[in-house]
């Protein structure tokens, strides 16, 4: 089967191509807005990071401001994108109430980025090119708040003017995961570059999705447009039930409305928001008051030489040095404080640091991935912010790795330290948690359980292996947890040969 095929969906009357193009706008790490000097510090009070020219009061004129195009560049060079010298900004016309303009500034005919592309891994492990049309830059506009008052709507204009990147993909995409994976391996991209935080909760990145259906090898259908999706989960939840809903029309004989359509997470549909525009909609002109956007050559070369490890790169380099699976570096490289909290948590362990052993670094991983990222999630908290760090998590795989506690040990260990911020030898030594590796003590330990339970013994040396799992529990409890169970399984099958 082809990987066109595995993509097609059953629908009544024979399949179904999904098609789907994704526009991504992620707003750009500033502490100015793009044409004003407004703060763009999230949370502040309403209307409180407002300029004249964000009001668009009469006679204020825009200055562009250089570091979000420098942003803007280093994510086309992340993209693989071609960085045009040359690019212009156009006035798109449209009303809303929050928008104060009554257009907004954006990149029409002349963008600063085009022709680019993410490869993304698919379930089966290998990968596919997403195909990257353009990035330009734009102005975000404000929010308009429905729900403080029965009657009345209000309007918050401190986002109005914030730097965008929108990020438009081809129509490349073909089902539900490829639309996530592509989303967070952006995400990812966006923050290890530093250009745009990536969360998606406070609205700093957004999809729009462009969805539509044909039949196999014919042209694409009519699509529509869902707006300002701020959840991966509700990007699936969304395509889903667009996909059912226009399968439902086109399968009964109606048509596809191109429009623009809002996803409620709460009922899991879509709504129609209004008429899908085209371009000519728009009434799109070169802005009078902002001169076409010049950069050098030289100037691309100086932000390309300052580029950070980009996270494929740093997926390829975790399996081949640390020889992690492929699923074990996704979960570290998806995170930029992860990549690194697991390079700092390397440092910190002997195992790996002193002796190059492979173990400890699979080890490492392991809890981070496992362990840490669970207690995050159980206690909702962001990873810089815990009492965790790279030194425990080191100092813990050493103690493992030595013999001084067992894994099952370690887990209560690792919840301590959690919870306390203290390190994992003072937690071991405190508690009297450190494992009994002598032998002598261990002898003692196998010699009382053979005594308690005689019955148990006849029944091991008549056949019955399985029983030596619980006479080996049984030494371990004598040993109230202390006696290494790998000491113990050869000790009690030398005593009992």
């Amino acid at each position: 089967m082809s990987e066109h095929d595995k993509n097609l969906i059953q629908g009544q009357d024979g399949f179904w191509q999904l098609v789907i193009g994704l526009e991504v706008h992620a707003q750009i790490i500033s502490t100015s807005k793009l044409f004003s000097r407004s703060s763009t510090a999230f949370g502040a009070d309403p209307n409180t990071q407002v300029s004249f020219i964000d009001a668009a009061f009469p006679g204020m004129l825009p200055t562009i401001n250089s570091v979000c195009v420098q942003q803007a560049i280093k994510t086309g060079l992340g993209l693989n994108a071609t960085i045009n010298e040359y690019s212009s900004f156009d006035r798109k016309n449209y009303f809303y109430p929050d928008s104060p303009q009554g257009y907004q500034i954006s990149q029409f005919q002349h963008p600063i980025v085009s022709d680019g592309y993410l490869d993304i891994e698919l379930e089966d492990g290998t990968e596919k090119r997403i195909g990257i049309e353009r990035l330009h830059i734009e102005q975000d506009a404000g929010k308009s708040v429905h729900d403080q008052h029965p009657q009345k709507s209000y309007i918050d204009l401190n986002r109005c003017g914030v730097a965008l990147m929108e990020i438009v993909t081809r129509p490349d995409i073909r089902s539900v995961f490829e639309a996530q994976a592509y989303v967070k391996k952006l995400r990812a991209l966006l923050r290890a570059l530093g250009t745009c935080d990536g969360n998606m909760e406070q609205g700093s990145l957004r999809a729009d999705i462009n969805i539509s259906l044909c039949r196999p090898s014919q042209d694409y259908g009519t699509r529509a447009e869902i707006k300002n999706v701020n959840s991966i989960r509700f990007m699936g939840q969304a395509i889903n039930y667009e996909i059912k809903r226009q399968m439902e029309l086109l399968e009964s004989g109606q048509v596809v409305i191109q429009e623009t359509r809002l996803f409620d997470p709460v009922q899991g549909v879509t709504r129609s928001m209004r008429s899908k525009e085209d371009a000519m909609d728009y009434r799109y002109f070169p802005d009078p008051d902002l001169p076409p956007l010049i950069v050098s050559a030289s100037e691309i070369q100086a932000i390309k030489d300052q580029m950070p490890e980009l996270p494929h790169d740093k997926k390829k380099r975790f399996m081949r040095d640390f020889a992690l699976s492929s699923y074990d570096a996704e979960l570290l490289i998806n995170d930029y404080d992860s990549a690194n909290f697991y390079e700092a948590a390397l440092g910190h362990c002997q195992a790996w640091s002193q002796q190059k052993d492979l173990k400890a670094a699979k080890m490492v991983a392991n809890w981070i991935a496992g362990d840490l990222f669970a207690l995050l999630n159980k206690t909702n908290q962001p990873l810089a912010q815990c009492l965790i760090t790279p030194h425990h998590v080191g100092e813990l795989v050493d103690l493992i790795y030595n013999n001084k506690i067992s894994g099952k040990t370690a887990k209560s260990v690792f919840a301590m330290a959690f919870g306390s911020g203290h390190m994992p030898t003072v937690i071991v030594a405190d508690q009297g948690l450190e494992q009994v590796n002598d032998d002598g003590a261990v002898q003692a330990a196998i010699d009382k359980v053979i005594e308690t339970y005689p019955t148990q013994v006849a029944d091991f040396k008549s056949g019955k292996d399985k029983i030596l799992g619980f006479l080996v529990g049984m030494v371990i409890k004598e040993t109230q947890g202390k006696a290494n169970p790998a000491t113990v399984n050869e000790l009690m099958r030398q005593r009992l040969s």
